[in-house]
């Protein structure tokens, strides 16, 4: 195990002072007491401000709510199992032989876990840079390719989120008019929030177009309207 454990260090790219910390980060709560649940617990959150930390260096144009959705498909459970494996991590993890046999040693839950344990226990033994430097090595290759408009989310799909968070129907659209020769057209929609008594204009080259045209109109103005000292609108 210990030959293990070294391995495991220097896929890491950090060298424990306090191995106990180590251990207990790859140590399951079916193994016993000293488990890495309040290690995991510290990782998630040392690992969001990582994760953060280094979008915003890499989207310097982009805002928050493009962060906000790079942020959660990176540090989602499937992402950080792949990882998990990648490093190797099924191999070292410390389980219950009823839980071993059951195949946790390849859970994703668990192994995403204990990543985050991992990560953790790092900026315990070494402090925030040590743990930023291990997300840096853990995701910096994916946070490189990755391009902001993979994770955005359409208008149209976007209001219809916005307005079921708030138990509200789901919006209307309809062509109002249609300008220009059959090979160029224009297409002018509205989008209509009935419950709300609230309706956008769009314009586009297609109906496709048009909606999110309008739907985009008919989120700002939502989004405008939520804010403090936003405008009433009846």
């Amino acid at each position: 195990m210990d030959e293990r454990l070294d391995e495991l260090q220097a896929r890491l790219g950090h060298r424990f002072r306090q191995p106990d910390l180590l251990a207990r980060a790859l140590t399951h709560r079916s193994f016993g007491a000293d488990h890495n649940e309040r290690l995991e617990f510290l990782g998630d959150a040392v690992l969001s401000l990582a994760i953060s930390s280094l979008l915003f260096d890499r989207f310097a144009g982009s805002d928050e709510g493009d962060l906000t959705r790079v942020r959660a498909h990176l540090v989602r459970e499937e992402s950080l199992h792949r990882v998990a494996l990648q490093m190797g991590l099924p191999d070292v993890l410390r389980l219950s032989e009823g839980e071993a046999r059951g195949g946790g040693a390849q859970r994703a839950s668990i192994l995403a876990d204990a990543l985050e344990a991992l990560i953790g226990a790092t900026f315990l033994d070494g402090g925030f840079d040590a743990a930023k430097d291990l997300v840096q090595r853990l995701f910096g290759e994916v946070i490189a390719s990755t391009e902001v408009g993979n994770w955005a989310k359409d208008a149209k799909t976007e209001l219809q989120e916005w307005l079921q968070a708030r138990r509200l129907p789901v919006p209307s659209y309809r062509i109002v008019a249609t300008r220009g020769q059959a090979h160029a057209q224009t297409f002018e929609v509205e989008c209509a929030v009935p419950a709300l008594g609230l309706a956008e204009p769009g314009e586009g080259r297609s109906r496709r177009q048009a909606e999110q045209d309008a739907a985009r109109r008919m989120l700002d103005a939502l989004k405008d309207s939520d804010r403090p000292g936003g405008p009433l609108r009846s």
